[in-house]
């Protein structure tokens, strides 16, 4: 690997060091985060700065509080590793932790084990952090409104400490989210204690019926193999049932038509008396947020939203009942034009602005994220919830975000010239939580466009040292998939394509329809279909851009991707070599009747349905098409796009005598974390430079 490569991979993509997991609590003088040492330091510790006096205290420290042998322990627990797999962490230490109600108490697992540690600024001290003790290896744990209790998974049991288990040993595991919520549908947790602290609601997962899945590492035949309940396209899901757990062993199961609104994607406590909940139909066409009676599980409906295509997910934040007792809820405006806000039903945003996300509430008005110019850009906006009367409070170049805390706000603002977080106090004073992560090498101005009829979102990066008219070879990397923006203004996800210009390329992103944060009618082009949309747009948004830009060689274009964007790549030189030339396909999910229920159904149906949707959108038929360079590439421990995917590829083509190359990786999970996405970058690289015919660059 070359120096670039190298940092990247030592510096975990430049997010090493860098605060994350920011939460206010002690009515917003206390902001809590995770950060690390430095720029290479993978473990994370607990940290709180005080904003009534800018100080920054170290509350734990995982080195210090392991005494055995080395900085760590050894593996994660199976249920610590796979709850990071599907939150996309990649650092090490602490990874998660949770607040209690009046944000003075964080409790946190840490390789199984069980801590908590109390912050008191008030006496400009901290209590702990202590060992809690537990049943076993420990997960999730959350600790109750005063901080007197915790509740925790381990292994299929729901306990409570002080206490213990408080689930009962029936066969199904309880106080987790099931694959399908935490993967598809935003919800990553599975128990929530009542506002009084004493009662908890709980997540009731059969997975008994499901298909299971293996895996086995070859590069340690003596190790056994592993498995997991996996929910494939068209095949049964998990049973989840809801219910509440009372402190005198008491349960009440919460009461609503799961067979027709299997999906659970959000829950929690409204109000003592109150528990609201958001169920979904298996297509996710019908939407419906309940209130249900904790006393006796019975539901109501309070809203409804419905769509002949899919509902799309929840904004963040809502539902959420407004101090005035209305009901904030996501919407769309008519004709997809915009995702917008509802209050009771009635729409609050209209078509100009594409809300993303709403914050709390500040000064009296809804604080939120939005986009009101080029998608790529995000701003953050008060919205006032009786006239829709917006104000911006962070409304410059690039992606603006916001949390909120008791009139104090951090204020997060990431461009070409990096990421800067800002707490602004109440009293109007200013605060910097530290960043120590190693600054972006490249800054990077990608050029955006919006080409074609439909209005793509494009980016365009060029080689530092271009010469106008010098013919460049042509590398597309995109993802393409739903749900997933490419084109953004964030720095940290351009470095790798400036390096990859570097090389020599014109390096192409384009969000074609079926993206996100466009509007709700470019998203929903991909209903019943995936191949034909994905790979229409990025063929004419890569016709536009070159006619627009003359450098860009036609006749030398290779395409890369990850994940959608490894099936992108694949199907790019399967049926179009005479666009593409060269693919490097990483864990490309090859033929969607073999993925995941929640995800797959939504945009194409049930495969019993619509076979020939699920025909049209697999790659295998076209294996005796190959005719252009292919690289598959696949880590042998992705539990997401299972290895299977590229190997059924693999086969297909071996059996229609197609040469191809294959890159297994033992051990290696969809995350490509360790360095190992720069190590599988460096070998792509030789791949394109000798399929396109690209000379290596000079010395700089």
């Amino acid at each position: 690997m070359d120096d670039f490569l190298r940092l990247s991979a030592s510096t975990a993509r430049f997010t090493h060091g860098a605060p994350r997991a920011f939460s206010f609590g002690d009515d917003g003088r206390l902001l809590w985060f995770l950060r690390s040492t430095g720029p290479t330091d993978p473990v994370d510790s607990l940290w709180v700065l005080d904003t009534a006096t800018g100080a920054e205290t170290l509350l734990a420290d995982p080195r210090a509080l392991w005494t055995g042998p080395g900085d760590l322990p050894g593996p994660l627990p199976l249920a610590e590793r796979r709850l990071r797999e599907r939150t996309r962490l990649v650092a090490a230490g602490i990874g998660g932790y949770a607040l209690s109600g009046d944000g003075r108490r964080a409790v946190f697992a840490l390789y199984g084990r069980l801590y908590g540690v109390q912050a008191n600024v008030s006496t400009a001290s901290t209590l702990g952090p202590e060992e809690i003790p537990t049943a076993g290896p420990a997960v999730d744990p959350r600790p109750n409104a005063d901080g007197s209790r915790t509740a925790y998974v381990s292994g299929e049991a729901l306990h409570v400490v002080p206490g213990g288990r408080v689930s009962p040993a029936d066969g199904a595991r309880w106080g987790l989210a099931e694959f399908a919520a935490a993967e598809e549908l935003g919800r990553s947790r599975g128990h929530w204690w009542s506002p009084d602290g004493v009662t908890l609601l709980a997540a009731r997962v059969d997975e008994s019926a499901l298909s299971r899945r293996w895996f086995a590492d070859p590069a340690h035949p003596e190790l056994p193999g592993e498995d997991f309940a996996y929910p494939e396209a068209g095949g049964p899901n998990a049973r989840v049932e809801l219910w509440v757990l009372g402190p005198d062993g008491a349960r009440t199961r919460l009461e609503w038509d799961a067979g027709t609104y299997p999906y659970v994607s959000d829950a929690g406590w409204e109000a003592a008396d109150e528990i609201l909940l958001t169920v979904q139909d298996r297509l996710q066409q019908t939407v419906l947020l309940l209130s249900a009676d904790p006393a006796t599980g019975r539901t109501r409906e309070l809203s409804r939203t419905t769509h002949p295509h899919w509902v799309d997910p929840l904004i963040p934040g809502t539902p959420a009942r407004l101090p005035d007792g209305r009901m904030l809820t996501a919407a769309d405006t008519p004709g997809g034009a915009a995702r917008a806000l509802a209050v009771d039903g009635v729409l609050l945003t209209g078509d100009g602005i594409q809300v993303r996300a709403m914050a709390g509430v500040h000064e009296g008005r809804l604080l939120i994220e939005a986009g009101q110019r080029d998608p790529a850009e995000q701003q953050v906006l008060l919205l006032d919830p009786a006239t829709g009367a917006l104000t911006p409070l962070a409304d410059g170049p690039g992606v603006h975000s916001v949390r909120a805390g008791s009139g104090n706000l951090l204020l997060t603002t990431a461009d070409a010239d990096g990421i800067r977080h800002t707490v602004r106090t109440a009293d109007g004073r200013e605060l910097h939580p530290a960043d120590l992560s190693q600054p972006l090498p490249y800054r990077v101005e990608p050029v955006l466009e919006r080409v074609t009829e439909h209005a793509v979102p494009t980016a365009l990066v060029l080689p530092r040292d271009h010469v106008p008219g010098t013919r460049l070879p042509v590398l597309m990397d995109s993802y393409g998939g739903p749900g997933m923006q490419d084109v953004c203004a964030e720095p940290r996800r351009w470095q790798h394509r400036q390096w990859w210009a570097d090389q020599g390329f014109a390096v192409v992103t384009v969000d074609n329809r079926g993206t996100a944060y466009v509007s709700p009618a470019h998203t929903h082009a991909m209903y019943r279909g995936f191949s034909e949309v994905t790979l229409e747009d990025q063929v004419a948004a890569l016709h536009a851009l070159a006619a627009r830009h003359p450098d860009l060689d036609l006749g030398r274009v290779g395409i890369r991707g990850w994940s959608y964007g490894g099936y992108l790549s694949a199907m790019a030189v399967l049926r179009r070599p005479d666009v593409f030339h060269a693919a490097a396909a990483g864990a490309a999910p090859t033929d969607f009747r073999y993925y995941d229920t929640a995800y797959t159904e939504r945009y194409l149906g049930l495969p019993q349905e619509n076979p020939e949707v699920y025909e049209r959108d697999s790659l295998i038929p076209d294996a005796a098409a190959l005719s252009r360079p292919l690289l598959l590439v696949t880590g042998l421990a992705d539990d997401n796009v299972h290895p299977s995917h590229t190997l059924r590829l693999s086969r297909a083509l071996t059996d229609a005598g197609r040469a191809h190359q294959l890159l297994a990786l033992p051990g290696v999970t969809h995350m490509t974390s360790g360095g190992t996405r720069e190590k599988v970058m460096a070998l792509e690289l030789e791949f394109f430079r000798r399929e396109l015919g690209l000379r290596r660059p000079g010395p700089r």
